[in-house]
């Protein structure tokens, strides 16, 4: 048994067979047989051997012809290897005295002679001999299994995804009925990997750092989302732990439920709007049963990512009105733009060159403004769908009050073509503005003289206000909504609604997060938008405290000098609020 420490980024608690992502990960189905099928099994591993000696020959014979013997080389080692009797005895050992199947029993010893590799001091040498044994285990594999390596539309049974990573739209591919829980090597708490496995609902755990070289596909593993703890091949006593902890979240869940058709009001009545986060059309109903009273973000790339052609003017259209059929009437459904580019790649309309630095790069709204048609498509669907209901529009990652009026300016471009062909809009849509770049924040009077309402995203305004990468695992310390440069940032901000009367609202992971919420109450904050499984988690807290202690919280907050401090603090509060409560 291995215990492994990562990031908790969707709570939640799993058990149940390991499915390794990658470009050439092989399912193997079963792990034992039955002590009467070892013979046949040997036979089966040692056919599949000969067949894997004999195509590593003919590429070999093929790479030397075209590009010499010092290249084919390569494939004649790996058939040396696979020669060798002491690997073949290592693998009938494990079926004929362990009852593996001759595919787990593959797996299991290739990984652990990889994994050798990787941890002797021989340097990058060493490290590409690990690679090659990954390659004649796929080799083999592909004899054993007779079928192609398997990808996540592969799957036909329940499996815990594991990665080195996983990208924002292999994640929007995930099945929960099939995808029990997954865990990366990489990534950080605000990656949007996380945050669609929180819409989702799948528990997973990011950032734990190098395993795939421990792990076998098959192997049974334990997930918890809530605590960051990922068990692989756990023993009788981590099997009991699992248990209890599936038996307390279901508990906790249970108790949350009781919170859904509770008003969101302060001990001393101060009324709080609470709204949902969704990525996908269906959510709105669950944000809804949730306790949600409307949409705040509806995050519409994922209407883009994992399809060959750009989502068309009518197929948004018809998605943005599903939505508000699933809402109902009178309450608000906040559509950001497009957001695609950094970690959001989209081969057709994303940008055309590899950029060095993505994150600050051609992204986003800067990217609707350089591809007006992509744009235009998706303001026309936006307008169209204002007809049936409270439609408003969110314009992502602006910097700037240019970049504000160019979409303005655009906007009205657009209404004017839809007048001119007669079809109907809401000329009255309200229009606001993300502030995530601390540009904006420091602008935001400025701005909100040119819009309706402002939006805080929080994820992009920590990465952008302490240059941390927010899914990058090696930074994760760094990136912190505590940090006191990000507090003075968003108070800069809530002051506006106290100036100007203009409605704020804070759309990020930290609304969501029950440790910050009195803070946010303190400061000023009377708007929360969240993902739709934090929202009883939101209320509660809102719930069990005063809008007086609340700013007595924001107030010692912003004097402390540390993210650390300030977080300790929070959560002490949160603890206070909520005895019992586990954070």
């Amino acid at each position: 048994m291995m215990t492994r420490r990562g990031i908790p980024v969707s709570p939640g608690v799993a058990l149940g067979p390991v499915f390794i992502l990658d470009s050439t990960s092989f399912r193997i189905h079963s792990r034992k047989i039955r002590a009467g099928d070892v013979d046949s099994e040997i036979e089966r591993l040692r056919t599949a051997l000969v067949a894997a000696v004999a195509e590593a020959r003919v590429e070999q014979q093929s790479v030397s012809s075209q590009l010499g013997k010092h290249y084919g080389a390569i494939f004649e080692a790996h058939a040396l290897l696979l020669e060798d009797p002491a690997l073949l005895d290592e693998i009938e050992r494990h079926v004929r005295d362990d009852l593996f199947s001759a595919a787990y029993s593959v797996s299991k010893v290739s990984r652990r002679f990889a994994k050798a590799l990787l941890d002797f001091k021989g340097g990058a040498a060493m490290a590409s001999r690990s690679a090659d044994l990954h390659d004649i285990e796929n080799r083999v594999l592909k004899h054993l299994l007779g079928a192609h390596s398997e990808g996540l539309k592969d799957l036909h049974e329940p499996v815990i995804v594991v990665a080195h990573e996983l990208t924002p739209s292999q994640t929007a591919q995930l099945n929960p009925k099939l995808v029990h829980a997954f865990v990366t090597e990489a990534g950080g708490r605000a990656s949007h990997t996380a945050i669609i496995a929180a819409a989702l609902e799948i528990p997973a755990i990011v950032g734990v750092g190098p395993f795939l070289s421990d792990i076998s596909s098959g192997d049974e593993v334990v997930v918890d989302g809530m605590h960051g703890i990922f068990i692989i091949n756990p023993d009788d006593e981590a099997r009991h732990r699992f248990e209890s902890a599936r038996h307390s979240y279901a508990s906790f869940e249970r108790e949350l439920d009781e919170m859904r058709d509770l008003p969101a009001v302060t001990k001393d009545g101060h009324k709080v709007t609470l709204l949902g986060n969704i990525e996908f059309p269906h959510e709105a109903a669950h944000a809804i049963e949730r306790g949600a009273e409307g949409i705040g973000l509806y995050r519409t790339e994922f209407l883009y990512l994992s399809r060959d052609e750009d989502p068309t003017e009518e197929e948004q259209f018809e998605a943005f009105c599903r939505v508000l059929q699933d809402m109902p009437p009178g309450t608000p459904l906040v559509i950001r733009t497009l957001d695609l580019g950094a970690d959001k790649f989209n081969p057709r309309s994303g940008p055309t060159v590899d950029e060095q630095n993505p994150v600050l790069g051609l992204r986003s709204i800067r990217l609707c403004l350089q591809n007006l048609p992509l744009f235009k498509t998706q303001l026309r669907a936006i307008m169209r769908a204002s007809m049936f209901g409270d439609v408003r529009i969110l314009l992502p990652m602006i910097s700037g009050l240019r970049e504000l009026r160019q979409c303005k300016l655009i906007l009205r471009d657009v209404t004017e073509d839809l007048e001119e062909e007669g079809v109907a809009f809401n000329s009255a849509v309200p229009i606001g503005t993300m502030i995530e770049i601390p540009s904006a924040a420091i602008v935001a009077h400025q701005l909100a003289r040119d819009v309706d309402f402002l939006s805080i995203g929080t994820n992009d305004l920590v990465q952008y206000t302490l240059a941390a990468d927010r899914t990058n695992e090696h930074v994760a310390e760094l990136y912190s909504a505590s940090d006191p440069a990000v507090l003075q940032l968003i108070q800069r901000v809530l002051d506006v609604e106290r100036d100007t009367g203009k409605p704020v609202n804070v759309c990020g992971a930290m609304s969501g997060e029950p440790v910050y919420v009195a803070l946010l109450l303190g400061m000023g904050l009377r708007q929360f938008s969240v993902p739709p499984h934090n929202i009883p988690e939101v209320k509660r807290v809102i719930r069990a405290t005063t809008l007086s202690d609340a700013k007595e919280v924001a107030t010692r907050a912003l004097q402390l000098e540390t993210a650390t401090e300030v977080t300790n603090y929070l959560r002490d509060q949160t603890r206070r609020l909520l005895p019992g409560y586990e954070i």
